[in-house]
């Protein structure tokens, strides 16, 4: 705490008069001093901003497009917290519970991302910004007309107890991102400061800009940390409406919404209504897309997009499909060995594992040849590992030398290439030299783990769609000695069991952006290995690991931190901490036409909901204009 700072409350939050009169010694006063050029409209992680302070709309957008009709589409199964077959709470910002999908739409935040640049965020409740020169204070000019839907006045007090709110008690995930802010303060009803403490990442601070922001007032009739459903008092574009648990909820626009006249606002939220259904499964999901219950649908099943898109509405035009360019780094997906578990404690065990997978075969015989294999977490980007390590990696590797496997300093490890006949001889054989070499042996048609049990493991699953890829995956590995049972639990229990590492293997994916930030420590950081919600699933601890999402973390330039995520990658890829999957670099979406949409999507996301529309004359000519 800086010298002359005045008292904080017990979450760091100054407020009222001793706010004010603190403001003057607070560091915060240095960054409206030292901020290069003034009060800035926008921040982007290494300061190349695409859209001016004048401008009136993202290029990705048409501000002209009408407003009405409905979207509707299931649930996904990527999104954060939330589960993709049902909910039980509107509070998604907590560990416990079941969030509904979108929920983040009910909230405005003080920037927001512009969807074809990396990391650039520019003002929303936040007209401006100053930023001291060291790049640890920054100070938030809000629009006084910024406002929660009961009409009340959204303020300094309601961003700073957000903030500190949520670094306190919300979603370890969150908790993460906030772990090096140092302090909040209200300097002004409409002036807030936030102060890091020097360790945080360059892109902590934009990632800060996009939290919700909550109301105080509300939250003091209401405890954060309990589940509900009550919707929450919120001040976005869209409120909570209708819903049936376990079935759909709709996210109602608001018509009177503050904020939808502003540059970051036009051409967004143009649907009425949006309606997310809630399915079983994914057979259930597409019979209701058929019938038109849904209007959008992203297909993620490719023997269902080669061989059942052939129902009358495709037939006659009133479903039409796409595929949509993605230039996002593809993320990565994959089986998840926990090695918190002894069995997958041996590298080269988990490297046996990775060989059995017969992925050519795979592709071939089940998705009619739609997929890539997956390398890396990094794959479709530039921060994808390949050949030799550079000199500039090296030096990131060498001071590790010691406890990392020497594949690290060759060429990057790639997945192993079958001959496709889904029964390769010499990679079983391979694999089964590395399990003895880990100390597994033989006993009859059984393989013993080296503690002398029979080596059996479970994958875990919410759904039985993968049951069709994981029967021919666990009779190879059959064919070594090795049990492998696929179980189907209910939505409530995964959840749980994910949450408390409460597994073997679990099949997830993970997206990336194109600017690396602290979901990387949640992902592969130490720390991460044991809180509970992490995305750490494999448990991975390594100093190694640690210090190079520092050094990507910390990097001053694209080129740097593109080059430190190289030598991270070498890391993982030769760590064997998963089975990698499979991934194309394209959309594959049906829908039914009645959307207009400004062509093809930004670079950096693909969220149709924020910027499509429905177009009045095609939906008349469907008769889906509700």
């Amino acid at each position: 705490m800086s010298a002359g700072f005045a008292t904080p409350t017990r979450r760091g939050v100054l407020v009222g008069a001793a706010a004010l009169a603190a403001a003057s010694t607070f560091p915060f006063a240095a960054a409206r001093a030292q901020a290069p050029g003034g009060p800035r409209h926008g921040l982007s992680v290494f300061g190349d901003l695409k859209y001016g302070p004048l401008f009136q709309h993202f290029d990705y957008v048409d501000p002209a497009a009408p407003a009405g009709g409905r979207m509707a589409f299931t649930a996904p199964s990527w999104a954060f917290n939330q589960n993709p077959q049902t909910f039980n709470t509107f509070n998604t910002f907590i560990l416990t519970g079941d969030a509904p999908p979108r929920m983040e739409m009910c909230f405005d935040t003080l920037m927001v991302r512009a969807l074809d640049e990396p990391d650039a965020v520019y003002g929303l409740v936040a007209e401006t910004v100053e930023v001291s020169g060291d790049g640890s204070a920054y100070i938030f000019n809000l629009r006084p007309e910024a406002r929660f839907h009961d009409g009340s006045p959204l303020s300094a007090e309601d961003v700073a107890f957000s903030l500190t709110t949520l670094k306190d008690k919300g979603h370890p995930a969150i908790r993460q991102v906030l772990t090096e802010m140092a302090e909040v303060q209200v300097l002004s009803p409409h002036r807030v400061g936030i102060r890091f403490t020097g360790r945080q990442s360059r892109k902590t601070p934009l990632a800060v800009t996009g939290m919700p922001i909550l109301s105080k007032a509300y939250y003091a009739r209401y405890d954060f940390e309990g589940t509900t459903l009550t919707p929450p008092l919120s001040s976005g574009p869209y409120k909570v409406g209708r819903y049936e648990i376990g079935r759909f909820i709709e996210y109602q626009q608001v018509a009177d919404w503050w904020a939808k006249d502003l540059p970051v606002s036009r051409g967004h939220f143009n649907f009425k209504t949006l309606r997310i259904e809630f399915y079983r499964n994914r057979t259930a999901g597409f019979e209701a897309f058929k019938k038109g219950a849904t209007t959008f649908r992203e297909e993620f099943t490719a023997k269902t997009w080669a061989t059942e898109y052939n129902f009358p509405a495709v037939d006659d035009g009133r479903v039409i499909r796409k595929d949509i360019p993605d230039g996002r780094p593809s993320g990565g997906q994959g089986w998840f060995l926990n090695t918190r578990r002894p069995v997958f404690a041996d590298a080269r065990v988990r490297q046996a594992l990775g060989l059995v997978f017969d992925f050519e075969w795979t592709n071939k015989s089940l998705f009619f040849g739609a997929y890539q294999r997956t390398q890396s977490f990094f794959q479709n980007s530039p921060m994808f590992a390949e050949g030799e390590p550079s000199a500039e990696e090296l030096a990131l590797l060498e001071p590790f030398r010691d406890e990392l496997p020497e594949a690290v300093f060759g060429p990057a490890v790639m997945a192993p290439v079958s001959d496709g006949s889904g029964n390769d001889r010499s990679m079983l054989r391979e694999a089964d030299q590395l399990l003895r070499a880990a100390g597994c042996r033989r006993d009859g048609t059984t393989l013993l783990a080296p503690d002398g049990s029979p080596f059996r493991f479970e994958i875990l699953s919410n759904s039985p769609t993968f049951e069709r890829v994981v029967l021919p995956y666990a009779k190879g590995l059959a064919r070594l000695g090795i049990e492998a049972s696929f179980r189907v639990v209910d939505p409530a229990q995964y959840q749980s069991r994910v949450n408390t590492y409460d597994f073997d293997v679990v099949s997830r994916r993970f997206p990336l952006s194109a600017t690396l930030g602290e979901e990387i420590r949640q992902l592969w950081g130490s720390r991460s290995a044991e809180t509970p919600g992490s995305t750490n699933l494999s448990g991975i601890r390594s100093p190694a690991v640690d210090a190079l999402i520092d050094s990507a973390l910390s990097a001053p330039t694209r080129e740097r931190m593109v080059v430190a995520a190289r030598a991270l990658d070498r890391v993982l890829r030769a760590g064997y901490y998963w089975v990698p999957h499979w991934y194309k670099p394209v959309h594959t979406v049906a829908m039914w036409d009645l959307f207009g949409s400004p062509g093809d999507p930004p670079a950096y996301d693909f969220r149709p909901e924020l910027h499509w529309w429905v177009d009045p004359q095609k939906a008349e000519r469907l008769g889906m204009g509700g």
